[in-house]
């Protein structure tokens, strides 16, 4: 078998397709990727169905488009991987079942990846304009806050992650999702919040912080999101118009001041300086700068990928995938779909 030093991935885990190639170094050769914004916003949140189908649409020709992108065709890929879980059922399949094809058609082995651990392992990723620090390095706290995941991990080493803490309920992108369909923001409701944010008052609206004092690693974002259900319920459409600058920046800072608070107790329990911060949550102005902020004032080195590869993306499970690969692991063709993590990918240490 010939070395793995040029992997091609598929990411299909949600509504964004998105094909890269990386190389030995982590090196991203070429990443595109197509996003469903506008054909989801009509119903103001994500349909697997409509999802699905438009990965089968839009994956081959992007396939085809990163080859001819990055000036390489199939006998100099010698490594494939996919996203198998967790994710939305008929989103996963659409690409399992193209690497598959693809990989018995060329003879070209394959992984299947966890879409978590590829955003764990996102800060490694580097191109023309984004390099990580060259001191950084295992172990370190990760900080995975999106859609449907809100986690605090201590990344051990390659393959050695242990969740730590985590949402008891809510995931925080799927709070500001919520808040923003109630407040008629529109959507992608999460990228709406946060510019609407850009110039309200933060302290303007009194939200609860829950577990915010807490001496844990937990977190919880229902008690916030109900809290913010009554009182635009109270406030009623006009006035929700009026002082949406306001209420998005008082409810954003709710969630950011969770998740710092938390980190900051991590890295006291760990004794740990190195945090990363990634997830498409991570996207948020208002996050990345309160986690720079306290990187100043506690001398942490924090890394956080730029929002290419923080948001879904297949250059984080082409990397993960090349790792696994170049250790000796390989899927077969029985590889399947799954909607949440196997019960192998992390330990749990939650106190």
């Amino acid at each position: 078998m010939k070395p793995i030093e040029c992997v091609l991935a598929v990411e299909t885990s949600c509504d964004d397709t998105s094909v890269a190639i990386v190389k030995d170094s982590g090196y991203v050769v070429c990443q595109v990727s197509a996003h469903q914004d506008l054909a989801h916003a009509p119903y103001g949140g994500i349909v697997p169905e409509i999802a699905s189908r438009n990965h089968s649409v839009a994956l081959l020709p992007l396939i085809t488009h990163v080859l001819e992108k990055a000036q390489l065709n199939w006998s100099q890929i010698n490594g494939l991987a996919v996203t198998n879980r967790p994710g939305l059922i008929g989103s996963l399949i659409v690409g399992i079942m193209t690497i598959k094809t693809i990989s018995q058609a060329y003879d070209i082995p394959l992984i299947g990846v966890n879409h978590l651990e590829g955003h764990l392992l996102a800060p490694f990723l580097k191109d023309d304009q984004y390099a990580p620090p060259q001191v950084f390095n295992y172990p370190y706290l990760a900080l995975a806050v999106s859609g449907g995941h809100t986690s605090l991990y201590w990344v051990a080493e390659f393959g050695q992650y242990t969740v730590v803490g985590t949402t008891k309920d809510d995931a925080a992108g799927e709070a500001f999702d919520k808040f923003a369909k109630m407040a008629g923001l529109g959507y992608p409701g999460g990228a709406q919040v946060d510019r609407f944010a850009q110039n309200g008052n933060t302290a303007a609206y009194d939200f609860p912080r829950s577990l915010a004092i807490e001496d844990n690693l937990m977190m919880s974002f229902s008690g916030l999101k109900s809290s913010a259900q009554r009182m635009l319920e109270k406030m009623g459409p006009e006035e929700v118009l009026k002082n949406r600058g306001d209420l998005c920046a008082s409810f954003q800072e709710a969630i950011v001041d969770i998740l710092v608070k938390k980190m900051i107790r991590a890295s006291e329990r760990f004794n740990c300086k190195k945090i990363v911060l990634t997830g498409g949550v991570s996207a948020n102005t208002r996050l990345r700068a309160q986690f720079q902020a306290v990187a100043l004032k506690h001398n942490f080195q924090v890394v956080i990928p730029p929002l290419r590869y923080c948001t879904d993306n297949a250059a984080m499970i082409a990397y993960t995938g090349l790792l696994k690969l170049q250790r000796g692991e390989k899927s077969d063709l029985t590889l399947g779909p799954s909607s949440q993590s196997f019960e192998n990918d992390f330990k749990f240490d939650l106190q």
